[in-house]
């Protein structure tokens, strides 16, 4: 099986697992979209832009929190999450090579979203592990 099918069965392992968790992509630290868990848009279109998009932000967002660790002595990263008045965004490294972004609604519990989001993350890093 190849490593976009095997990511995407984790992706929806962790939708299954969250409540509240309504989307996810998986991406390199480069940027380059692997797997996408979207679905369609409001409008009811294929989210592959947004999902190309957000992988490249995710990229960038990584290296910049990893950065900020660095210079304020704060350890390794573990995870950045976004609070916005719609739902949450978090981003977990994958394993030296991938970052997993999930996207969560307003109502979603955000303890068990750390949690299966770290979980997930290992998975997918267990994966691409397997493949390299």
């Amino acid at each position: 099986m190849e490593l976009r099918q095997e990511v995407l069965e984790e992706m929806a392992l962790l939708r299954e697992r969250t409540p509240g968790v309504n989307g996810s992509v998986a991406c390199t630290v480069d940027g380059l979209q692997i797997a996408c868990d979207f679905g369609e848009d409001a409008a009811g279109e294929a989210a592959g832009d947004s999902a190309e998009q957000a992988a490249a932000l995710s990229a960038a967002l990584l290296a910049m929190s990893r950065r900020m660790l660095i210079i304020t002595g704060q350890g390794a990263f573990e995870e950045t999450l976004i609070s916005g008045t719609a739902g949450f965004v978090a981003f977990y490294a994958a394993g030296p090579t991938i970052v997993l972004t999930v996207l969560a609604g307003p109502g979603a519990n955000v303890g068990l979203l750390r949690l299966e989001g770290r979980k997930t993350a290992a998975g997918v890093a267990a994966v691409a592990a397997r493949k390299h």
